[in-house]
Order: structure tokens, then C-alpha cells, then sequence
């Protein structure tokens, strides 16, 4: 086996092994968050029970995800002229027949 062959292997050997360590670094971050998940689901389950529906206690939020908003968008509507409603049903005909 050449040197140039055996500094490949190293090199190659030394790349998989920070790899493989990288991956396990990250599973174990992972399954001990999930854990701390799964602790404050069922400290918010109980106090559920405890309270009846909710009883005024916020309900907990994944941090990562932006909560939701009460209300949808407003509405908008634009008034079409007849000769843009024409352009527009002619671009309608014009792309469903490209399909």
C-alpha cells in the first residue's frame, strides 16, 4: 500500500468518526428535548384534569412555531372594468389551453 493510499484512509477514517460522533451529539440533544416535551405535556394534562377544560390556564406553546392569529386576512376586492374582465378571461383561455 502506497502512503498517498494510507493517508486516504486515515483522512477518510477520521471524516466518518467526526460524523458518526456528530449524529449521535445530535440524537442525544433531540431525545432529551423530546423528553422535556413529553414532562410538560403531561404536567399540562394534569393540571387540565385538575382545573376542568383548560381552567384559565394558558395552554403551553412550542417556541419554534409562531403562534397562530384569531382572525383570518380582510378580504380584498377589485373592481374590474369590462374590457380588463375581457383581457383577463382571454388569459384564462389562453393558459388552460398550454395545460
Amino acid at each position: 500500500m502506497s502512503e498517498h493510499d494510507a493517508i486516504l484512509r486515515v483522512t477518510g477514517a477520521a471524516a466518518l468518526t467526526l460524523v458518526a460522533v456528530a449524529c449521535t451529539a445530535g440524537l442525544a440533544e433531540a431525545l432529551r428535548r423530546g423528553r422535556g416535551r413529553r414532562t410538560r405535556e403531561r404536567e399540562h394534562a394534569e393540571a387540565v384534569r385538575r382545573h376542568g377544560r383548560h381552567g384559565g390556564m394558558p395552554v403551553p406553546a412550542i417556541p419554534v412555531i409562531p403562534r397562530q392569529r384569531q382572525t383570518g386576512p380582510c378580504a380584498e376586492a377589485v373592481r374590474l372594468t369590462p374590457a380588463e374582465r375581457d383581457a383577463f378571461a382571454g388569459l384564462v383561455r389562453r393558459f388552460g389551453e398550454d395545460g
